[in-house]
């Protein structure tokens, strides 16, 4: 059993028209899984409730705004000072301009059904495959 404390954090997922989600990948500047693809977000900060999260991770890593619309799915992993909880929220893009943050280096639209192909970071494969199984049907 671990002593580590639990630690929030969001995830979006950007869904546009053609049935394609957002990817962004962690660039050199980043601590952590450097050249991994995840959807944009991060953690909560204290007292912040966790769709003001999601839209302010949103907006400070893509400069895009997002209303969220429902849950996607949660995952968890653990990192060297905490345990992650990470709730995936569905989100409508509602406005801005994509211009990723010094975090991320590139950034690609892909099908829902192609994400399991994608090397994402921690946790994110097994959502993304079931993502991919329901987009399928």
């Amino acid at each position: 059993m671990s002593d580590k404390p639990y630690r929030l954090a969001v995830r979006a997922v950007i869904v546009d028209d053609q049935g394609r989600c957002l990817l962004i990948r962690r660039s050199r500047a980043c601590k952590h899984f450097v050249g991994k693809w995840e959807w944009p977000g991060g953690k909560v900060d204290e007292g912040e409730t966790f769709d003001a999260a999601l839209r302010r991770e949103v907006r400070e890593e893509t400069g895009l705004d997002v209303q969220p619309v429902g849950v996607a799915g949660a995952i968890g992993f653990e990192m060297d000072a905490a345990r992650m909880a990470v709730l995936c929220m569905e989100v409508k893009l509602i406005g801005g301009n994509l211009a990723l943050s010094e975090e991320h280096d590139k950034h690609v639209w892909v099908s829902l059904v192609e994400l399991p192909k994608w090397d994402l970071t921690d946790g994110l494969g097994e959502l993304a495959r079931t993502l991919a199984a329901k987009h399928r049907q």
